[in-house]
C-alpha cells in the first residue's frame, strides 16, 4: 500500500473570513474559551492547520470536546459555541439534575 502525505496548510480561513495562522490561534493556556476563540481552534482543525490530536493536546481538551465544538458550528455557526455543555456540566458528576 502507498503511503499518501497529505500537505499541511500554512494558514485557514478562520471563523470571521480572516487568514489565521499557526502563531495566530489562541495561546496553548487558554483557559476562558469565548466563541471566538473555540471557533478559531474549529477552523484550524477544519482547514488542517491542526490535527484533532494536535489540538486536544496543545489545549488540554477531550475529543469529545473538540467534536462537540465541532458539531455545535455546524448546527448552529459560531452563536452554536455559547453554551458548552460538557464544560458547564463536567465537573457536577453523575448525579446532577438540570
Amino acid at each position: 500500500m502507498k503511503h499518501v502525505t497529505i500537505p499541511r496548510a500554512n494558514r485557514v480561513i478562520g471563523p470571521l473570513g480572516e487568514a489565521l495562522a499557526e502563531h495566530d490561534l489562541p495561546p496553548a493556556d487558554t483557559t476562558r474559551w469565548v466563541i471566538r476563540r473555540k471557533a478559531e481552534v474549529v477552523a484550524a482543525v477544519n482547514g488542517g492547520l491542526l490535527t484533532s490530536d494536535e489540538a486536544c493536546e496543545r489545549y488540554q481538551l477531550s475529543l469529545e470536546e473538540l467534536i462537540s465544538w465541532q458539531q455545535a458550528i455546524h448546527r448552529s455557526g459560531m452563536t452554536g459555541l455559547r453554551i458548552t455543555h460538557l464544560q458547564k456540566y463536567r465537573d457536577r458528576g453523575p448525579n446532577y439534575n438540570m
